[in-house]
């Protein structure tokens, strides 16, 4: 079984930047795991996401999210709850996941048997040149078990 993590976000856009950091901070706290995965970050992949699918099995998208849940919080969403979402109802920025999934499975009918999860990290600036909000930041940690669990449960 081929499986992805994909740590998603804009280093230079506040706590956009929360999915790469998080995937970072994983491949650190968890190398062995790491090891026996691929792993990528992308700065804003848009359709490019479904280039990145091609090809796995199970997928692990790591992304800042806007909801009405204090910053900090941490959101499972699997690919049904994923595919229920408005457009731009969780991205934090232009065209999101769910907006990308959805797209994609219209015209990849591969893309249906993707196992899709998406681990998001609930942010509040998004300031271009602001840094991690302090919420955000404390909230890496749990981020990174999170994806521990998650690639536990499909490896």
């Amino acid at each position: 079984m081929t499986t992805l993590v994909l740590g998603i976000g804009q280093s230079l856009r506040g706590d956009d930047a929360a999915g790469l950091e998080a995937v970072r901070l994983w491949q650190g706290k968890y190398p062995q795991t790491a090891k026996l995965i691929r792993v990528e970050t992308s700065e804003l992949p848009g359709l490019g996401l479904l280039d990145l699918l091609n090809g796995v099995d199970a997928a692990i998208l790591v992304d800042a999210v806007q909801s009405a849940a204090p910053a900090g919080s941490l959101l499972r969403v699997g690919a049904a709850d994923l595919a229920s979402f408005a457009p731009d109802a969780l991205s934090a920025h232009g065209w999101g996941v769910a907006e990308t999934l959805q797209l994609g499975r219209s015209i990849y009918p591969w893309l249906e048997a993707v196992h899709v999860t998406l681990i998001g990290i609930v942010g509040e600036q998004f300031e271009i040149g602001a840094g991690l909000s302090p919420r955000v930041r404390a909230a890496l940690d749990g981020a990174a078990a999170m994806i521990e669990s998650e690639v536990h449960s499909l490896i």
